[in-house]
């Protein structure tokens, strides 16, 4: 936790994760959890997963964020044929980014498809060698179908264009890909994957690998933001010994029945948080094992999970940020960084309150997801 905090800032200024940073989250195994056992990796219950990456944004919401998508794109190179992860998992320490968004064009050609097109907001892909990424292809009716491809970092151009209000340590900068050839074995169609289908045989009765992408992917992501909740709480209380409440007769803010109040609601909706995230993990836990196929209203309300992990999270951020003061808002303070990352995670598509709760109220209501990622 010293160490990313210590680097937090750092991340900031230079707009991706410090390089001590990197080593210290693959010395601590972090990079291998949802790698597959037979590569040295841990396969690690989502639970795990959603409770590690929680207590790294603690210390650095950047530096949890990025672990979160490289946890999701290593569990991602295990759906693909066994080949692909052979490739790929040589190195068990290898960082893989992606990109869910189909904003590419793989063109069928002879062994493969040839890329072209970019991926904006690729989190951590500058410090990944592999990145998963979605694209379309065009099928002989004349439509398209989304698809996943794994290429090599080093087959991309990067733009350096992260320059954001909040979670500016992920380095979430552009790739762009240019008549790049992907071989026909690390192409994968998107649907079957959204539907927890898959490729890899040596994968096929691994518990983490039954569960379908969008409820694994957005049980995952809860994680951050309730961890950067908890941060908050944690940065309030470190600053509030001594502090008064300038231009009042409070000379200790400890004593004022608003900052009671204020700690209590906050605390109130960090629970909350908890309790969402740690019931989507639960329920992608209790379903892989059994093979049970998910519902509708199931996946639907995983995204609800999401959404209000996001949504109390920030809201007690917002409370802790506010009862602060004016000194709070120098770079030196960590609750105004805090502060800027849950709201860039709250502004995320996949993570806006908004648009999960009115999916979730959809499907009960008895009308069609307005999705494919559900």
């Amino acid at each position: 936790m010293p160490l990313l905090q210590r680097n937090a800032a750092w991340g900031e200024e230079n707009r991706r994760l410090a390089d001590e940073t990197v080593e210290a989250l693959t010395d601590a195994g972090i990079l291998k959890m949802r790698v597959p056992t037979r590569y040295g990796g841990y396969e690690s219950d989502m639970r795990t997963v959603v409770e590690v990456v929680s207590e790294l944004a603690r210390g650095d919401g950047s530096a949890s964020w990025t672990a979160a998508v490289w946890a999701i794109s290593a569990w991602m190179v295990g759906l693909f044929p066994d080949e692909v992860q052979d490739e790929i998992f040589a190195d068990p320490d290898v960082r893989v980014s992606g990109i869910l968004s189909p904003s590419a064009l793989a063109v069928p050609t002879d062994g493969g498809v040839v890329v072209n097109g970019a991926w904006k907001f690729n989190s951590g892909s500058q410090q990944s060698q592999w990145n998963t990424n979605a694209a379309v292809r065009p099928t002989p009716d004349g439509g398209f179908e989304p698809v996943m491809i794994a290429v090599p970092l080093s087959d991309l151009t990067v733009v350096d264009d992260w320059h954001t209000a909040g979670l500016r340590g992920t380095g979430s900068v552009t790739t762009v890909a240019k008549d790049v050839f992907v071989p026909e074995a690390r192409v994968l169609p998107m649907i079957p994957v959204l539907m927890g289908q898959h490729r890899s045989v040596a994968n096929a009765d691994s518990p983490i690998y039954r569960a379908p992408f969008m409820p694994t992917a957005c049980a995952t992501v809860s994680a951050p933001a309730l961890g950067l909740a908890k941060a908050a709480k944690e940065a309030f209380f470190e600053r509030l010994p001594g502090r008064k409440i300038t231009y009042t007769n409070y000379e200790n803010q400890s004593e004022a029945p608003i900052t009671h109040l204020q700690v209590a609601e906050a605390t109130i909706k960090i629970d909350e948080a908890q309790f969402h995230a740690y019931r989507a993990a639960d329920l992608v836990d209790t379903k892989g094992p059994t093979g049970e196929p998910w519902t509708l209203e199931e996946r639907a309300r995983i995204r609800l999970d999401l959404g209000a992990v996001c949504q109390r999270a920030k809201e007690a951020v917002d409370i802790l940020n506010t009862a602060s003061g004016g000194s709070s808002i120098y770079t030196s303070v960590p609750i105004q960084r805090i502060e800027r990352d849950i709201q860039t995670i709250n502004l995320h598509a996949i993570l806006h309150p908004n648009t999960n709760l009115e999916l979730y109220g959809r499907v009960v209501c008895g009308l069609e997801p307005n999705t494919v990622y559900i």
